[in-house]
């Protein structure tokens, strides 16, 4: 194991460091200490590493994540895995606002609550959250699932495209166009992968999915697969 210490050595050090990791390198486990809520933290990834950072972290940790598994001992600050494409990014804390923002793919976990925004303007990344998330998640979240094994806050789902949501507990409001679905099997099939690909204690039986009603934008069954 790598073992870097970012108060001493800095936060450009640790990146270049990790970008130049790629497919075969042995240097493919890292121990970032002393974080001390730095910013930026791992972003830009593009190797099959895991990097754990002993510590809580500032703005956008993990973010623009490719292939690495990014292990975050502490919370998160805003933008934890933002626009993360492949890969796993788990926050054993908390997480501050939009996490998991515009995420084209890769999971991202957080084992205690996130803040709002949480999924805005998700792609295709799958977010599961073991505790509660605040207003606004999943705004204009295009595709993807977000699973909440806690409750939601005001506004989930605000004018949604095709994404799915899962929440297990209470939804204090809901937003413009984001309706209560059925549980399907295949629904019930995913949220099961999901949740044990998360470490989570839960049952897809006991979990509500929310989607788009499908009327502010146009939608044709056809392109389904497209959105």
């Amino acid at each position: 194991m790598q073992t870097y210490d970012l108060e001493a050595d800095g936060l450009r050090g640790l990146n270049s460091a990790l970008h130049a990791q790629k497919d075969g390198s042995n240097q493919t486990n890292w121990k970032v200490v002393n974080p001390k809520g730095s910013h930026a933290i791992a972003v830009g990834l593009d190797a099959p590493i895991e990097v754990t950072v002993t510590g809580s972290t500032g703005y956008y940790c993990g973010g623009m994540n490719q292939q690495a598994t990014i292990n975050v001992e502490g919370s998160a600050g805003p933008g934890v895995a933002e626009n993360m494409m492949s890969g796993t990014v788990i926050v054993e804390g908390d997480a501050s606002q939009y996490a998991g923002a515009t995420g084209h793919g890769g999971l991202l976990v957080i084992k205690g609550n996130a803040s709002s925004r949480c999924g805005i303007s998700m792609k295709g990344i799958d977010i599961v959250v073991h505790g509660n998330i605040g207003h606004m998640s999943a705004f204009m979240a295009q595709s993807g699932n977000l699973v909440v094994l806690g409750d939601a806050g005001d506004a989930l789902g605000d004018s949604l495209y095709e994404a799915r949501l899962f929440v297990r507990g209470k939804v204090k409001s809901l937003g413009a166009d984001c309706i209560e679905k059925d549980m399907r099997p295949e629904h019930l099939e995913i949220l099961a992968d999901l949740l044990e690909r998360a470490g989570a204690d839960a049952k897809p039986e006991e979990f509500t999915r929310y989607g788009s009603a499908r009327k502010l934008y146009n939608f044709d069954i056809d392109n389904a697969s497209a959105y």
